[in-house]
């Protein structure tokens, strides 16, 4: 069967998506040959965004976080769009993506679990208060609320934990779906990646330029561009 028979066929679809979604936005991913991993710093970049280093380095925390992962100028591509046309029409019923950047909601997607948070919600580690992006990026140096805390961004660090309301949703999202599409991503973060186990619906899809370890479990797999691919589609 063809994707778009299968979408035909499907009544509830849940999309379940990672960097590879955005990298066709201009945000680039962490693994690949031009990824943050493959950029030089003072420190690798899954040591700068982890917990402790926040904590012991601020202030080189937020220099990378602004430099490297506020990309404000991208805009959502077709697999964003597709997927905001898929859920209007009845046929998606949520979007599962381990992406900080919001482009899914600025697509028009509604029932979005964003398992690593946001870059668009900042809150103060003091007194709770809320901030939208721009407290990040026009402050310098370390972000202050004005109750003197710190300002952090409401992102899942390395060594932090996910929260649970979203991923309890996106297990039920995935539980009762009777398609699930997994794309751009290399199913090797968890624990996001171990969220689809929880599927035991009709159709198993990949769509994902390189090959990863869940090949052999679909029931299609797509090795292609993820906008490229759903862009086609027709609802």
């Amino acid at each position: 069967m063809t994707l778009q028979e299968m979408v035909n066929d499907s009544k509830s679809i849940v999309f379940f998506g990672g960097a590879g979604v955005s990298t066709e936005s201009g945000i680039p991913d962490f693994r690949s040959v031009d990824g943050l991993y493959n950029q030089k710093y003072d420190y690798p970049p899954e040591m700068i965004l982890s917990h402790t280093f926040f904590v012991q380095n601020t202030k080189e925390f937020y220099d990378f976080y602004r430099d490297k992962m506020i990309c404000l100028d991208a805009k959502p591509n077709k697999a964003h769009l597709k997927l905001a046309e898929l859920e209007k029409a009845g046929k998606l019923t949520a979007v599962v993506t381990q992406n900080i950047d919001g482009l899914h909601s600025q697509a028009g997607s509604r029932t979005v679990y964003e398992l690593h948070g946001s870059v668009h919600r900042n809150y103060c580690t003091k007194c709770g208060k809320f901030y939208g992006i721009e407290a990040i990026q026009n402050s310098t140096g370390v972000p202050k609320c004005e109750c003197g805390g710190v300002i952090k961004p409401d992102v899942v660090l390395y060594e932090e934990g996910l929260d649970n309301d979203t991923v309890e949703g996106a297990v039920k999202a995935i539980a009762n779906c009777d398609m699930l599409i997994i794309a751009g991503t290399s199913m090797t973060v968890y624990p996001a990646a171990g969220l689809i186990r929880y599927f035991t619906g009709k159709y198993l899809v990949e769509i994902n330029r390189d090959a990863t370890a869940i090949d052999d479990k679909c029931d299609l797999v797509i090795h292609d561009k993820v906008g490229e691919t759903l862009g086609k589609l027709e609802v």
